[in-house]
């Protein structure tokens, strides 16, 4: 583009400036000048608001080293637990797969034999997999599950580098509980 082209009416294009240059500094309203002593008022109160600030005590946490407490009902991370005799709890059922509200569970069953008894029931879990992606966990799948096999913790930190991680398998939902949520799940008693 030449300079030919941004000129307008034989002038070159430049932005149009809020004053002219011999309008000056716009005037005060009426018996409106600032006076030296209302700015040294508003100085003053602005650093005192900031220093009032700057001696009180920090109210934010050195995370990861300090943590805050989450209250005994925060659902996070899933578990499938098992009984003590090493069976699982889960029996297949799919209870919390049709109660799960965004579709993240998926579990297929098997049927038990007498040679591979792998929990109580006629059936069990041969796949259970939960996408870590999608859950919002609402605890459904908890609260529908009638053997109570699986249980939310209070893991929030759950972030990876890998899509795949996202997709706990059984394997990984069947790791031992952390004894905060093992103790709260006895306190209630056997359900």
């Amino acid at each position: 583009m030449s300079d030919e082209d941004r000129e307008v009416d034989g002038k070159p294009d430049q932005p149009t400036p809020l004053r002219g240059p011999d309008e000056g500094v716009p005037p005060h309203p009426e018996g409106k000048r600032p006076s030296v002593a209302a700015d040294i008022t508003a100085l003053a109160t602005g650093l005192k608001t900031t220093l009032g600030e700057f001696f009180s005590p920090a109210v934010t946490l050195e995370y990861p080293e300090d943590k805050s407490p989450r209250s005994e009902r925060y659902r996070g991370r899933h578990y499938l637990r098992r009984y003590e005799n090493g069976l699982e709890r889960c029996i297949g059922c799919e209870l919390c797969a049709a109660a799960c509200p965004v579709g993240c569970i998926l579990v297929i069953a098997a049927e038990n034999t007498d040679e591979n008894r792998v929990s109580p029931g006629e059936r069990y879990a041969k796949t259970y997999e939960i996408n870590m992606l999608r859950c919002i966990f609402c605890g459904y799948c908890e609260d529908a599950c009638p053997v109570q096999a699986i249980v939310l913790g209070p893991e929030y930190e759950l972030s990876d580098t890998s899509r795949e991680k996202f997709i706990y398998t059984k394997e990984k939902l069947l790791e031992p509980l952390p004894p905060d949520v093992q103790a709260r799940l006895d306190s209630k008693g056997p359900k």
